[in-house]
């Protein structure tokens, strides 16, 4: 058996199933449906930016051309799909959550191009996991060796200035930043030389919900600090108070006609924020036909709005693996806390009932401290292809390392529980590491 490494801008004709059976970790962020619903309702390229650049090794037949790097070609057959790197040439850096504008306006400001990079991430997705996808009957390190020396070659060639890996698992950050050296064996090494410059490594802090074994949300309550137990009840009462109903769904379950309401939430935040939204309403209708068990819509609704069975709000989730991911929120009408309830309460409630052990809401926030969501360190990974360049950030990062790793530990002591237990921090065991 062969390889072959294949560069698509598309995934229309790669097997849904391949594709999916690449993703161990359950990853609902990496699979199929996701990645493709974006790339087929127009949520990428043209004015959006993310022009998609998936990398793919095949196990190739033993009777075809074994080229280094092939473009597509409609008639080879590639045989198996074994690994992937979904990718994306950027001209900006919107939509990333891994903020690199300084380093934009460095290179202008010496005269050198920024733009085009790529990215080696999901778009506007700023949550943990795999980036370098690998069937699980195949050896991880050799294979995403392959992966990781192209994708830096590929960069060269293309006179791309950089390639970031952003929100990387562990296994993978350990991959593109554990050693400067990356040598592939057997026929894997007949892929390219090594890349021997480093890639390197950067850190920032999220804030994460960890499920300790709470048999209720009073449980998990009960594990609070006397305050924050009462401040945290009378948050939940300003709601319900309000008559103000929740309802769960499965977003399998919603109509054409509430995916729209689900749209217009999602579209509303971002006008609040004067933001451009990028996830378009044929993107959430197919999501619900065809990833809607992994995605869980929680509506709010008023008995005493002017139209009470349509909802005054709602939030979008993702489930998958051991964890939930908290996306989208929006309102039409303000009530006191119902963020906190939406986004958060309901978040919770749902893993204690279903056994999930992680809840990621989402990016930023130190208001998540004081709920229960722990400060954790995320990472990300990043090849600057100029020389000068890659030493000047190499040094900011190992400066800027040390204060983030500061924070997160002192943001720590804002935890509401009796109990605080937290990590020790070391290189190989960051603080509460995703």
């Amino acid at each position: 058996m062969g390889l072959t490494l294949e560069i698509r801008d598309t995934l229309d004709d790669v097997s849904c199933e391949q594709w999916n059976a690449l993703n161990t970790q359950g990853n609902p962020f990496v699979r199929y449906e996701y990645l493709y619903g974006m790339e087929a309702t127009q949520c990428l390229g043209g004015e959006k930016g993310w022009y998609p650049q998936y990398f793919l090794l095949w196990s190739k037949p033993d009777d075809a051309k074994p080229d280094d790097v092939n473009e597509r070609d409609e008639g080879l057959d590639f045989g198996e799909l074994i690994a992937a790197m979904p990718a994306y040439i950027k001209t900006h850096s919107y939509g990333e959550f891994v903020f690199d504008w300084a380093w934009a306006d460095a290179y202008q400001r010496h005269g050198e191009d920024y733009y085009p990079k790529m990215i080696c991430a999901i778009p506007f997705t700023p949550a943990t996991g795999p980036r370098l996808l690998v069937r699980a009957d195949q050896p991880f390190e050799a294979t995403v060796n392959v992966l990781i020396k192209t994708a830096c070659r590929y960069a060269v060639d293309r006179k791309l200035s950089s390639v970031h890996w952003l929100f990387t698992s562990p296994q993978d950050c350990k991959a593109l930043c554990g050693d400067s050296e990356r040598l592939a064996d057997g026929q894997l090494a007949d892929l390219g030389a090594a890349i021997e410059v480093p890639i390197l490594r950067r850190m920032d802090c999220q804030y994460h919900w960890h499920n300790n074994g709470y048999e209720s949300f009073d449980d998990f309550l009960s594990r609070c600090t006397a305050k924050r137990r009462k401040t945290l009840r009378r948050e939940r009462r300003y709601v319900s108070d309000a008559g103000i109903r929740l309802e769960r769904r499965s977003g399998g379950s919603l109509s054409n006609q509430e995916w729209s309401w689900v749209h217009q939430f999602y579209v509303s935040t971002f006008e609040a924020k004067w933001g451009n939204p990028s996830l378009t309403q044929a993107f959430f209708q197919r999501m619900g036909s065809t990833f809607g068990s992994s995605t869980l819509i929680v509506f709010a609704y008023d008995p005493n709005d002017d139209v009470p069975d349509q909802p005054i709000a709602c939030s979008v989730m993702f489930h998958g693996g051991d964890c939930l991911y908290g996306r989208f929120w929006g309102c039409r009408k303000e009530h006191h806390c119902l963020h906190f309830e939406t986004c958060y309460y309901q978040g919770i409630e749902h893993c204690i009932e279903h056994s999930i052990t992680r809840f990621e809401p989402g990016a930023q926030g130190e208001h998540k401290i004081t709920r229960g969501f722990v400060p954790t360190l995320t990472e990300s990974a990043h090849y600057i292809a100029h020389t000068g360049f890659r030493a000047a950030i190499g040094e900011f990062l190992a400066e800027e390392q040390k204060h983030v790793r500061d924070r997160c530990n002192g943001l720590s002591d804002l935890l509401p529980f009796n109990v605080k237990a937290i990590n020790v921090a070391t290189d190989a065991n960051p603080v509460h590491s995703s």
